[in-house]
């Protein structure tokens, strides 16, 4: 039994995608929130004695970027350059942030270092019991963050050298978490800066800040996102709160994370492109996010189709999603999904 049209063409599209993705280049003005996360793994057998809480045993610890920072390392590993804006605070964790970024390589001149203002920490607690340490999940997160508005001469200033740099990049990304860099004014300076060079926007907003979104090219959500949002817009249908969204917003594409369920895209002129996941079991999704928006940035880079962005897309959550506990993109871990998933179409058919 041989491989049928669809999954021939499939097979083709992945195996393509695999050759391009290990040629990237190209520079992204990235503009957003910036953070640190913290990861402390270990073990929970126990039930504390004072309360129905477990009892966490560290194993061990690590540290990484998050948020905007996040997608720029995740640029960086697949061959774009990231040029970042935004604000960390004058404190240990911004250094590190910093620090971490150079090491990448990541473009931080445009980022503005406050004093009085405290860098966003968040720290996940993951653990498993022992005998079932593969089977690990989060326990618990907290946060230490500000979210109060960035000074006003500050923030002038962050979208003046972005707005400068976007004229001469090939992507914009803006990526709100809602501490403050993306505001009303500024979003809007950015995507028109954006219009009038032809540069592609993406944007992973917040659900109470689509309206920083309206004419972005590309809008990512994951899939509980489209149904509060269907439930807010009072329809039964998510499929139908996407359309809507869509014209509502000026978007051209919306790009919907399922999980298990895979990658669907809603495209301005109602065609849904779906990319399964083709996973057995999987497992995390810390990171899809922020892998989905450095996917979809190096397809609009490549002039892909909305088709092969949904493919690329999908494969860079299927890595996310692995178990591997690596929460970052690579280019490496990228071709070799995509390579995995066309050998296993091409072998299911023998």
């Amino acid at each position: 039994m041989g491989m049928s049209d669809v999954e021939h063409e499939t097979h083709d599209r992945l195996v393509n995608l695999q050759t391009q993705i290990k040629n990237m280049s190209g520079d992204v003005v990235l503009v957003g929130d910036i953070m640190l996360d913290r990861y402390i793994h270990g073990y929970a057998n126990n039930l504390n004695s004072r309360a129905p809480v477990p009892v966490l045993k560290e194993t061990h610890r690590h540290e990484d970027v998050g948020a905007a920072a996040h997608v720029a390392r995740g640029l960086e590993n697949i061959g774009l350059d990231a040029i970042l804006f935004g604000v960390i605070g004058d404190d240990l964790p911004g250094e590190s942030i910093i620090e971490a970024l150079e090491e990448e390589e990541v473009d931080c001149d445009g980022i503005a270092i406050i004093e009085d203002r405290t860098t966003t920490v968040k720290t996940r607690l993951i653990a498993g019991r022992e005998y079932l340490i593969s089977n690990q999940q989060l326990v618990l997160r907290w946060d230490i963050e500000d979210d109060t508005p960035v000074g006003a001469e500050a923030h002038s200033t962050i979208m003046d050298q972005a707005v400068n740099r976007i004229t001469t990049s090939d992507v914009l990304v803006i990526s709100d978490y809602g501490q403050g860099v993306v505001t009303d004014e500024g979003a809007a300076r950015l995507i028109n800066a954006a219009k009038l060079a032809e540069v592609p926007v993406i944007c992973d907003p917040k659900l109470t800040g689509l309206h920083r979104t309206a004419g972005a090219d590309w809008v990512i959500f994951q899939t509980r996102g489209l149904d509060l949002m269907a439930k807010r817009m009072a329809s039964n249908d998510s499929s139908e709160a996407a359309k809507i969204l869509i014209k509502e917003n000026d978007w051209s594409n919306l790009v919907v994370l399922q999980g298990e369920n895979g990658v669907t895209v809603y495209t301005s002129n109602g065609d849904v492109i779906s990319a399964p996941c083709t996973l057995a079991e999987p497992r995390g999704m810390i990171g899809i996010i922020d892998a989905a928006a450095v996917a979809v940035a190096a397809g609009v880079n490549l002039g892909l189709t909305v088709e092969d962005i949904a493919h690329l897309a999908n494969a860079a959550c299927e890595c996310i999603m692995s178990g591997t506990q690596n929460f970052t993109l690579t280019s490496d871990d990228l071709a070799n999904r995509l390579g995995e998933v066309a050998w296993s179409l091409q072998i299911s058919q023998r």
